[in-house]
């Protein structure tokens, strides 16, 4: 496994894996790797010849009162885990190859930015996509990969990819769980004992919704009261949104038809945690 730190080299040894006929997957990170990450380079691994892992803390998608100084860092354990998971190539920038003094261009997608972590979050987005299409341009991947625990995100960067015709598969991997179900998230580090229950909450809610949908229950106000009533009988917990969504779309609706994604951000203590599931009738 190599790693590399400079934007040209890595275009460069990008350009000659294509010459040489092969597929090259990206898996986008912040780092901090967990079980999460590590299957989405898993997927990887079994889609493309060569797997590319990105290892950069985006300034840019962080607001001003948000954590990015404090966010976790520790590449060189990230180096181990990528090279145990059979990762080719660990491209990890710094902030100022990425964004040099006169960096001045924005990538912005418009309607599925707006709702859910979008409302609470503004900038968040616009630096996501600029990364992201950095990202592309300069390992230019056949496939990338995304946790749909993230899952506006990866709406979001499917919508940036068909309206700007890139020709990359942007594939979504279901979200990974700790034993007891919380997702699992780099954020999961700070904490405590206590708060860690407090977020089993949002696991806790997302089954419950599940339960009364295949009950029959479509109204999406009534499930968002289960939602919310069982969240905030856990202590320390703020909800910040729980929205039931169209999935494509992301458009908030009041009655499920078909399906639905249940999307939630809840803050237990001092780390903001979100999470989601997929309302739809289980097939026989």
């Amino acid at each position: 496994m190599e790693l590399i730190k400079n934007i040209e080299k890595m275009k460069a040894v990008s350009h000659r894996a294509r010459q040489e006929g092969k597929t090259i997957a990206l898996v986008p990170t912040m780092g901090a790797l967990h079980e999460g990450h590590l299957t989405l380079m898993d997927y990887a691994r079994a889609r493309a010849d060569w797997v590319v892992v990105s290892i950069f803390v985006n300034p840019i998608q962080f607001g001003p009162k948000e954590d990015f100084e404090r966010y976790p860092r520790d590449l060189e354990t990230d180096l181990l885990l990528s090279e145990k998971r059979g990762v080719d190539i660990v491209f990890a920038p710094h902030p100022r190859e990425m964004y040099p003094e006169d960096f001045q261009t924005q990538v912005t997608v418009e309607k599925v930015t707006r709702p859910l972590c979008g409302a609470f979050r503004p900038g968040h987005f616009p630096g996501v996509t600029t990364v992201v299409l950095k990202l592309f341009n300069i390992v230019n991947p056949h496939l990338a990969v995304f946790g749909q625990k993230d899952y506006q995100q990866w709406v979001v960067i499917r919508q940036m990819v068909r309206d700007l015709n890139l020709d990359i598969e942007v594939a979504g991997v279901p979200t990974v769980r700790e034993k007891d179900g919380l997702a699992m998230s780099s954020r999961n580090v700070y904490l405590s004992p206590e708060e860690r229950d407090s977020a089993l909450s949002l696991f806790k809610a997302l089954n419950q919704a599940r339960t009364l949908f295949r009950r029959g229950e479509r109204r999406a106000s009534a499930l968002l009261k289960k939602v919310r009533e069982t969240i905030a009988s856990h202590p320390g917990t703020r909800i910040e949104y729980a929205q039931i969504c169209d999935p494509l779309t992301l458009e908030e609706i009041t009655q499920i038809h078909d399906r639905a994604l249940l999307a939630l951000a809840v803050w237990v203590g001092s780390t903001r945690l979100i999470d989601n599931c997929i309302l739809e009738e289980i097939q026989s």
